[in-house]
C-alpha cells in the first residue's frame, strides 16, 4: 500500500470515532465505492444515528479503474443518519497520485467524499438521492491545479423475495475545472448502473452483481483518447458475521486490453489497472 502515515492515522481515527453507517456505494466494505451513496438505513428510534466503518481492501477500484496502482487500500466512513430521511456524510480511501496511476497524477494520497441527501421507502420501493462531492486534500497544486467536482446521484431500491434490486444514476456537470479535461469547459459525466443481490440460504453469503456505464470526461480511460465511454461490471460474494464482513469480487471492463504493437505485453487495460482483476476485502461496521 502507498499512503503516508498520517493519512492512515486519520482515515482509521475518522472510522472508528464514531459507530457506522453500512452504505452500498460508497462503502466500507464493497469495492465499486462511490457509484453513489446508498439508502440509509431505516429511520432510526432516536432523531439522529451515528454510524460508520473500515476496510482494508487489495485495490481500490472506481467504476472498474484502479486508484491505487494495484495495490491495497484503507477506507473509512461516518455518518449522520436523521429519523426523517436526511443524512450527511464522508467516505475516505488512500489513493496513489505519485504518477504511477496515471489517471491520478497529481491527486495526493487520499480521497475524501462529502455527501449528503435523502432517502424514503414507499411501499417497499426506496428513493435515494444526493449531492456527493470529490475531494483531493494532498493534490499537488503544481502538477494538477483542479482536482475537486460535484456528482449529484439518484437510486431506486427494490426488493423481490430473496433478491435486492437497485438502479440509479450520478451526473457531473460539466465546467467544473476538476472535469475539465480536455480544457473545452464542456466535461461532464454521467454514470449509470443496476445491481442486484441474493442471499445464500442457510449460510452468511451473499451473492452481488453490478454493471455499469460511464461517458464522459471520467470515460477517458480508453486506447483511443477521442473514446469516452466503457463499460464495467462485477460479481462479488461476501460473507457477514456480527459486525465484520469479508468479501471477494471479480471485475472487468470493455476497455480495449490490445497489446498494441506490443507495447503492453500483457494488454493496454491490464497494464493500467483499467481490466480484470481479483479483489478481496476485510471491514467492520460499527
Amino acid at each position: 500500500m502507498r499512503f503516508s502515515t498520517t493519512t492512515l492515522g486519520a482515515l482509521l481515527l475518522a472510522a472508528s470515532a464514531t459507530p457506522a453507517f453500512a452504505q452500498d456505494v460508497p462503502t466500507t466494505t464493497t469495492p465499486d465505492a462511490k457509484d453513489a451513496p446508498a439508502a440509509a438505513p431505516a429511520a432510526p428510534d432516536k432523531p439522529f444515528k451515528i454510524t460508520g466503518g473500515a476496510t482494508l481492501i487489495s485495490d481500490y477500484r472506481f467504476r472498474g479503474l484502479t486508484q491505487t496502482n494495484g495495490e491495497g487500500a484503507v477506507q473509512g466512513t461516518i455518518n449522520i443518519n436523521s429519523s426523517v430521511g436526511f443524512y450527511i456524510g464522508t467516505w475516505a480511501s488512500t489513493i496513489d497520485g505519485s504518477g504511477k496511476t496515471p489517471l491520478l497524477t497529481g491527486y495526493g494520497d487520499a480521497e475524501v467524499d462529502l455527501y449528503g441527501g435523502y432517502t424514503k421507502t414507499f411501499n417497499g420501493l426506496t428513493v435515494d438521492a444526493g449531492l456527493l462531492y470529490y475531494y483531493y486534500p494532498s493534490h499537488d497544486k503544481a502538477i494538477t491545479p483542479n482536482t475537486d467536482f460535484f456528482e449529484p446521484y439518484a437510486s431506486l431500491s427494490y426488493t423481490i423475495g430473496p433478491v435486492s434490486t437497485k438502479v440509479g444514476g450520478n451526473y457531473a456537470w460539466g465546467g467544473q475545472k476538476g472535469l475539465d479535461f480536455t480544457k473545452n469547459n464542456k466535461d461532464d459525466n454521467i454514470y449509470v448502473y443496476g445491481e442486484a443481490s441474493v442471499a445464500v440460504p442457510k449460510t452468511p453469503v451473499t451473492l452481488k452483481g453490478h454493471v455499469g456505464y460511464t461517458d464522459g470526461s471520467l470515460g477517458l480511460a480508453n486506447l483511443n483518447p477521442n473514446d469516452r465511454n466503457y463499460l464495467d461490471w462485477s460479481a462479488t460474494a461476501e460473507a457477514v458475521g456480527g459486525p465484520f464482513k469479508v468479501g471477494v469480487t471479480y471485475l472487468d471492463t470493455d476497455i480495449t486490453n490490445n497489446t498494441v504493437g506490443g507495447l503492453y505485453r500483457h494488454g493496454y487495460a491490464s497494464r493500467f489497472g483499467r481490466g480484470s482483476t481479483v479483489l478481496a476485502y476485510v471491514g467492520v461496521n460499527f
